[in-house]
């Protein structure tokens, strides 16, 4: 595999901002990993950091790239700050960054990147497993599979619990009444996005001792009342890196299951 920082402009922030790429190549002479890649166009997973981190906090936290050898998947791991995954009310819009623009730049600088929906992802842990659905829920025509670890899936709910509208959270939804039935409100997405050929397919993984349990419960069943294909999981575990490590490779197998080897004739 081939890892790539990458510092770029965006037209749509107005700003330089930053990306790392790991870019599946053929390798055999590699010691302890060998690389997949065929010929054709090379699937791609957006892989979304959480409130605290950035695009360099998955390949220190986890063994992604080792991972994505085994699939031949290209990963992009950009940052967005605290944006959470939005067109802010006061600030930057990450929301079409993420779903619009960051695509388009990937396939221009990586022209082997497939543009079909069926080969495009996106996952993400914490503030990023709601920046993954929401790619989703709000996106459909760009990803067809997305994927929440610990999601922060209930943005109204966060905001309805803040004593007052001020701060980082006024600038990112706007005022905490308006959020709930909004664009930014993941259940209201999942109704909006029932019916269109675009629905995606959902992943969901939450630790039970996580102080974002009782929301993720809450989005399971709210989409399996809604008819999505939801492929869900929990286990003992609260908001940490051993459980994502874990589960992004759950991630990953579910994105692109292991084919059966051919026995030699």
């Amino acid at each position: 595999m081939a890892l790539m920082h990458v510092d770029f402009f965006s037209d749509v922030l107005g700003m330089c901002t930053q990306m790392d790429v790991i870019y599946p190549e053929n390798t055999r002479g590699q010691i302890g990993m060998e690389g997949v890649r065929g010929d054709a166009a090379i699937k791609t997973l957006y892989l979304l950091h959480g409130m605290s981190d950035d695009h360099t906090i998955w390949q220190r936290r986890t063994s992604i790239e080792r991972y994505a050898a085994e699939k031949g998947l290209c990963v992009v791991m950009p940052t967005t700050h605290l944006g959470w995954y939005t067109d802010m009310y006061i600030g930057y819009d990450y929301f079409t960054y993420i779903t619009k623009e960051l695509p388009e730049i990937c396939r221009g600088f990586f022209p082997n990147l497939s543009p079909r929906r069926e080969d495009t992802y996106a996952a993400g842990l914490s503030m990023g497993g709601y920046g993954a659905l929401k790619c989703g829920l709000r996106a459909g025509d760009t990803f067809s599979r997305v994927a929440s670890l610990s999601g922060g899936v209930d943005a109204a709910g966060i905001c309805e619990a803040l004593p007052r509208d001020d701060g980082l959270w006024f600038d990112i939804f706007g005022p905490r009444d308006k959020v709930r039935g909004s664009f930014n409100d993941l259940f209201q997405a999942a109704v909006d996005m029932k019916d269109s050929p675009n629905r995606p397919d959902v992943f969901m993984w939450c630790g039970t001792e996580d102080f974002l349990y009782q929301s993720n419960v809450a989005m399971r069943d709210h989409l399996r009342k809604l008819g999505y294909s939801l492929a869900y999981s929990e286990t003992p575990g609260d908001h940490q890196w051993k459980y994502w490590d874990r589960e992004i490779q759950n991630v990953l197998n579910w994105l692109i299951p292991d084919q059966p080897k051919k026995e030699e004739a």
